[in-house]
């Protein structure tokens, strides 16, 4: 497919690799956040390196494993002939309701008003491991 198709190729798996290690870090940020005492030098901290993470690194990941991956899959002619693309799109899509979750916890945490305990967050946690999972089963093996 040409010098062309790698470099976007390559532009998708920084991007995703990029998002997918904000996606399991910032959940471990609000494990030890949620114990931590509002107010306190802490908790401060935490919300500074979270807001960072998501804005400065989870969401231009993001909005790069969707670009370059829409133009992998138009370039190389992906859409119309793989029924697996589109089930990996469907895990992706999920994926990415789960980011806008993940922010909209931060923004709770951000307000002193966060409702869960470390727990929740460390549960909360493994959803994107079984996700990722089934994308790369999807992408490595092309079952249909």
């Amino acid at each position: 497919m040409g010098l062309g198709y790698d470099w976007i190729k390559i532009g998708h798996l920084f991007s995703v690799i990029a998002w997918m290690a904000g996606i399991f870090y910032l959940p471990r940020l609000f494990v030890y956040h949620a114990d931590a005492e509002t107010g306190s030098v802490q908790s401060e901290t935490f919300k500074v390196m979270e807001r960072r993470l998501l804005k400065g690194i989870m969401r231009p990941a993001m909005y790069g494993t969707w670009g370059f991956g829409l133009w992998l899959g138009v370039k190389g002619v992906w859409f119309s002939t793989s029924s697996w693309l589109w089930l990996k799109l469907l895990f992706v899509l999920g994926l990415t309701v789960y980011h806008y979750q993940l922010d909209a916890w931060r923004k709770a945490f951000e307000r002193d008003a966060n409702q869960h305990a470390s727990r929740f967050f460390r549960m909360m946690n493994e959803l994107p491991t079984v996700i990722l999972f089934a994308i790369l089963v999807l992408v490595v093996l092309k079952p249909f």
